[in-house]
């Protein structure tokens, strides 16, 4: 999808025009990576109220089984989470290094790249998306770097507020640790460059067929999918 089809759907705001100067000289630079097993299929709920669904998907030999928290299973907004760690460990990985799966994370700067509020709000809202993604339960037989994991995970396995505010009280640092099965697409480089216009797409469902279109359009001015598969 190019920026002029974005222009033409109604997107949220851009909440951070005027970054920080060192943030800004990060961010703009860094293109944003979306790991294609999750692009391909459902693993996450388009739904953003508590979704306490078990959920069971098949499409040709593949297999996902996922149990959710009690705060319900990962929804698409979740992601970013992993959009921008993910993108962060690639741009390691280009530079011709093998980072390892944890990593140390500025909460605000997550935030501001991802086009999420940085009011106390944003931060509730980022301590529930780390842990639908450390809580969930996910088995599949989708290989990531031709690798099979084969007991349930998480998306993230763990999460540590490093640092945190007394007086906002708000994380300032994280440490976050991968999934095997995520971190495995990362360094398979089983990724694709996703437009950072993404991050303005407030429906559910515009972020998912936005997903779709970009794994199997590539470069292809158009692809087309029975609604029924779509599904």
């Amino acid at each position: 999808m190019t920026e002029s089809q974005f222009e033409n759907l109604s997107l949220l705001p851009e909440r951070h025009p005027t970054k920080d100067f060192f943030i800004a000289d990060i961010f703009d630079n860094l293109p944003f990576k979306d790991d294609i097993a999750s692009m391909e299929h459902p693993i996450f709920t388009l739904s953003k109220k508590k979704d306490l669904r078990d959920l069971e998907y098949r499409y040709g030999d593949v297999r996902i089984s996922i149990q959710p928290t009690s705060d319900g299973l990962p929804n698409i907004f979740d992601k970013d989470v992993l959009l921008y760690c993910g993108s962060m460990l690639m741009e390691q990985i280009n530079k011709g290094t093998i980072p390892p799966k944890t990593l140390r994370i500025s909460s605000h700067d997550l935030l501001v790249a991802t086009n999420r509020p940085t009011s106390g709000e944003g931060y509730t809202l980022l301590k529930k998306a780390l842990d639908r993604l450390s809580g969930v339960k996910i088995k599949t037989n989708i290989k990531t770097n031709k690798r099979e994991i084969t007991e349930r995970f998480g998306l993230i396995d763990k999460y540590t507020i490093i640092e945190s505010s007394r007086v906002k009280k708000r994380m300032v640092r994280l440490e976050i640790t991968l999934s095997d099965w995520f971190y495995n697409s990362i360094i398979g480089k089983e990724v694709l460059t996703i437009n950072r216009e993404y991050f303005r797409l407030g429906k559910a469902l515009e972020r998912r067929l936005y997903e779709i279109a970009r794994k199997h359009c590539g470069k292809n001015p158009e692809w087309s999918i029975g609604l029924k598969k779509l599904k």
